[in-house]
Order: C-alpha cells, then sequence, then structure tokens
C-alpha cells in the first residue's frame, strides 16, 4: 500500500490518484530534489523543462504578469508547453518557474496545490507551500525547511542499486569508500594543488588501511583536475568511472561502507547523508555564508565530518527530510479538502 493510500479517513482516500507535474528549466539538481518529492508522494510525475525566452528570463518574477507578458506566453519553443487540465499537484524548483507557480493558483481556479522547491525570492504567499533548506533563513507559515536538500536516496532504492552494482566494483577489497568529487562552482573552487592532497590521501587510505575506492568525478572538477587523480591512484584498488555507460552513482553509496564527498554541492551532501554512513567532507577553496551554515548545521548534528586523510567511525539517523516533506503535504492537502467538504 503507498503512503497516499493510507485509509485515515474519506479525504486520505480521496488523494489516491492524484496528479502531478514536476516542472523545472531543465537543472538536474533542481529535478532531482522536485522527483524525489513526487516519488515520496507516490506519484508518477509528469516532468515538465521549460524554458522562457529572451529577454523575460532576465526580468524579476513581479515583472511577469499583464500588461506585460504573463508567464505563460513567455515560454520559448525549446522547452515544454503547458495548458490545461492543470495537474492536482505541482512540484516546482528554479529560478523561470517561478511566476509559472505563482500564477497556477488563479490558472487552475484554485484546484492545483503549488509547491516551489528553494526560495523563490518572492513573497512567500504566492505559493501553497515552500520547501527550502535552513540555511537560506526563509520564515513564513507556509514555508517548510529542511536539513539540507530533498533527493531520491531511499534504502530499497540503495539496496537494489548495490546488487546491480556489485560486478562492477567485484575486483575491490570487501571495504569500500565511496568517493564524490564536485569542483568548481559561483562559489568553491576545485584547484589542482588540492587535488593533488585529495589524491594523496585516497591513496594512503588504500595503501595503509586496504580499502578499495570508488570514485566519481562531475563534469566541474574539470580535465586537469581529473588526469591528476587517475595518474595519483594508477594501479591501486580504486576505480574511477569515466562517465560512460549507467551511472553507477547509487550502486556506490549502496555498497560503501564509508563516504568521501566534496563540500561544493548541498544536494551530493544530503544524498550521502540520506545513507546513514560516515560522510566525510573535503573542504574546497571559497564558500559563502550559505554553505558555511548548511556544513556547521550538519556538523553539529553529528552527520558530517571534516575529511582529515583518515577515515572515522561515527552512526546518525539517516536524512529522510523527502518523505516528512511530502507527510505535510499529504497533511495540508486533506486539511483542504476537509474544508471543501
Amino acid at each position: 500500500m503507498s503512503r497516499l493510500e493510507s485509509p485515515e479517513s474519506p479525504a486520505s482516500q480521496s488523494l489516491h490518484g492524484l496528479t502531478c507535474w514536476v516542472v523545472t528549466d531543465g537543472k538536474a539538481g533542481m529535478e532531482i530534489q522536485c522527483l524525489g518529492l513526487a516519488e515520496a508522494m507516490g506519484c508518477v510525475p509528469v516532468v515538465k523543462r521549460v524554458s522562457v525566452g529572451k529577454p523575460w528570463r532576465w526580468m524579476p518574477a513581479a515583472l511577469l504578469r499583464k500588461p506585460f507578458k504573463t508567464p505563460l506566453e513567455t515560454l520559448g519553443p525549446k522547452g515544454d508547453s503547458l495548458s490545461p487540465p492543470w495537474p492536482d499537484l505541482w512540484i516546482a524548483s528554479g529560478r523561470q518557474t517561478v511566476p509559472l507557480t505563482r500564477d497556477m493558483k488563479r490558472l487552475s481556479g484554485g484546484k492545483t496545490f503549488t509547491v516551489q522547491v528553494q526560495n523563490p525570492a518572492i513573497d512567500p504567499a504566492a505559493f501553497d507551500l515552500i520547501v527550502t533548506p535552513e540555511h537560506d533563513r526563509l520564515r513564513a507559515e507556509n514555508v517548510l525547511t529542511t536539513r539540507g536538500a530533498l533527493g531520491r536516496i531511499t534504502a530499497e532504492r540503495l539496496a537494489a542499486a548495490a546488487e546491480h552494482f556489485e560486478p562492477l566494483y567485484a575486483q575491490l577489497p570487501a571495504r569500500r569508500v565511496a568517493v564524490l568529487i564536485g569542483g568548481n562552482n559561483k562559489v568553491f573552487r576545485m584547484t589542482a594543488d588540492l587535488m593533488t592532497k585529495l589524491t594523496g590521501q585516497l591513496a594512503r587510505l588504500v595503501r595503509e588501511e586496504g580499502v578499495g575506492l570508488m570514485v566519481t568525478p562531475s563534469r566541474r572538477t574539470g580535465a586537469r583536475n581529473e588526469e591528476i587523480l587517475r595518474r595519483g591512484l594508477e594501479g591501486l584498488p580504486a576505480h574511477i568511472w569515466d562517465g560512460n555507460g549507467e551511472n553507477p552513482y547509487f550502486g556506490m553509496l549502496g555498497l560503501a561502507d564509508a563516504i568521501v564527498c566534496t563540500g561544493d554541492s548541498v544536494n551530493m551532501v544530503s544524498e550521502s547523508a540520506s545513507t546513514g554512513k560516515p560522510v566525510h567532507i573535503v573542504q574546497l577553496e571559497g564558500g559563502s555564508a550559505k554553505f558555511r551554515r548548511f556544513h556547521q548545521a550538519m556538523q553539529a548534528a553529528g552527520i558530517t565530518r571534516p575529511f582529515t586523510g583518515a577515515l572515522e567511525q561515527w552512526s546518525y539517523t539517516p536524512l529522510d527530510e523527502t518523505h516528512r516533506v511530502a507527510d505535510e503535504i499529504r497533511r495540508r492537502l486533506r486539511a483542504r479538502l476537509a474544508a471543501t467538504g
């Protein structure tokens, strides 16, 4: 029985068969969060990737309304079109989706329950629910804060992925470490010196502790840094994914005994923390106040620790914010149904 089918009341029964759209501007990090929330709701969502044409994509959301262009009128041909029938549940993320979410209640005649993931930077009252990390510091009655990002990690998904990808890592020692490497973004820098240091630390772990490494760089890691990594781990029991074939990311998390993760991605750290396994954070150069608040909160909660070159053992309750948010959406939907009879 799915979470939507919990027989608590006639109102809860009417949630069965909920139609759901996931609306994003196509950025993977945003879409993963929305998909994870839809899945936690028990929905099979229709994914809509929108593209706002020029010059409207640069305009503040407050200006996208009559007598100027309405949000629907700004959508360009490179993205999906949006038209009725509107869904029961609308889950969106990304700057270009904000004015669309804002107008959906009016367009749907009040039918659609709107959820905006991450701070929309306009009046929260325009949405049924906003889901945003604690470190964004947005607070309102309809704002639900989370420790980290939403995601698609579940124990069942990790177990299935571990079984599926076990042959890929069968040659590694039994004790395995997942190494998740990001790179440059707006506030962080992955330098060659830092990559050289990290690679040396990983090589020492292999030699001194007998672990095997399951490594995945990202597109942001950069060719030079990836070359440093490959040369430094050459000949050691380390499998570095080259980006070809099926992505083993969930399999790595499922098979790992511990995780080493660069701190440039809230999504990546949050997904690691959803495993309940020790998560060691590699600090890159740079940062921001928001990232510092996030990492401080994760460390204070006993979820992550800085990576010092050694593997530590500790335990914590796996992060499961996605299902907590899904439960709150159900509660609000049932309250709305009860109020309307």
